[in-house]
């Protein structure tokens, strides 16, 4: 097993006990080793979520949403972090491309 592989497994098993800052860190050296892995950058998006560190999670999702517009995950993820920081608008606006996107409008509500 490759020190790569062990570091995110040790990432996903402290995200997954929600050691959200212990995550943090492994997963921002996963992401200086892989700066176009998705997941690693998806869960790291998700850890600054957990810890309220709302602006860390928007600028990760929007980078992932600028490489795959299409993440309807992240995508998410972005307008709840909007709608933490009072932006509601803009959450609004996200939420409505994602119902577009999908078809699906349980993305209009919160």
């Amino acid at each position: 097993m490759s020190l790569t592989h062990f570091t995110y497994k040790r990432a996903v098993e402290a995200f997954d006990r929600r050691n959200y800052r212990g995550a943090i860190r492994q997963f921002s050296e996963l992401r200086e080793i892989e700066p176009k892995n998705h997941a690693v950058r998806e869960y790291l998006a998700r850890a600054y979520y957990h810890t309220a560190a709302l602006p860390l999670a928007e600028k990760e999702s929007r980078a992932i949403l600028e490489e795959d517009p299409t993440n309807v995950y992240v995508g998410l993820l972005l307008a709840r972090t909007l709608e933490r920081q009072s932006r509601h608008d803009e959450a609004t606006s996200r939420r409505r491309m994602l119902a577009a996107m999908t078809g699906d409008d349980r993305y209009l509500t919160r």
